[in-house]
């Protein structure tokens, strides 16, 4: 759907779904970007700090939002873990999208919030990682997004949906689905696919006419 209106550069890359209970997410962005981290500067006391964007970030990502971290793609240090994750849970935050790493990854796999990274990593966040802001434009695994854009994800992977096409996009996806498994059926049947999928004249008349009747 996102392709047949000129978007190609949707599928964010290098992450993948680390949480066992439940593989789904969708919800608004709320993003936070890191930089390189540099030595005289990230330090264990900054984290005492309410206004470190990272803890700051955690405090106030709004319910049902997912929290989108931009690492620069660097999953050798954790972009957060177990604890961070617990309060995000417990705050009601949609799941968490890191193109860096997640440290504590054996807990945060057994959570209920969905967690997609890029990997399991056991290095602090300051060791490589130096968050700089929260809910702007970021690019997380080479994917530009923007805070509102909707994120939805899966056993595939995460896709951005840009927030002014997100009622659209929605509004259009059921009527893609009931057809596609239709489709399948038909294939699971021994049906070939020419003239199937996509369908031509042919097979979208006799689709209408088997869910409604209609034949329009």
């Amino acid at each position: 759907m996102l392709l047949k209106r000129g978007l190609r550069n949707v599928a964010v890359q290098g992450v993948s779904r680390l949480t066992v209970a439940k593989s789904r997410i969708a919800g608004p962005a709320y993003t936070l970007r890191y930089i390189p981290a540099r030595e005289d500067l990230d330090v264990l006391e900054v984290f005492k700090d309410p206004e470190h964007p990272q803890r700051a970030a955690v405090e106030r990502i709004p319910p049902e939002h997912v929290l989108v971290m931009d690492c620069r793609g660097d999953a050798s240090a954790a972009s957060a873990g177990a604890i961070l994750a617990a309060r995000l849970q417990y705050r009601g935050c949609a799941g968490i999208v890191t193109d860096g790493g997640i440290r504590d990854s054996e807990t945060i796999a057994e959570m209920d919030m969905p967690v997609f990274c890029g990997g399991a990593s056991a290095p602090a966040n300051l060791t490589r990682h130096h968050a700089v802001d929260i809910n702007q434009p970021v690019g997380c695994g080479n994917v530009a997004v923007y805070p509102g854009d909707i994120i939805v994800g899966d056993a595939d992977g995460v896709i951005v949906v840009p927030a002014e096409l997100a009622d659209e996009i929605a509004a259009e996806a059921p009527a893609m689905t009931r057809f596609e498994d239709w489709a399948m059926e038909k294939v699971v049947q021994g049906r070939g696919i020419v003239g199937l999928y996509p369908p031509d004249d042919k097979t979208s008349r006799e689709y209408q006419l088997e869910i409604d009747g209609s034949g329009e």
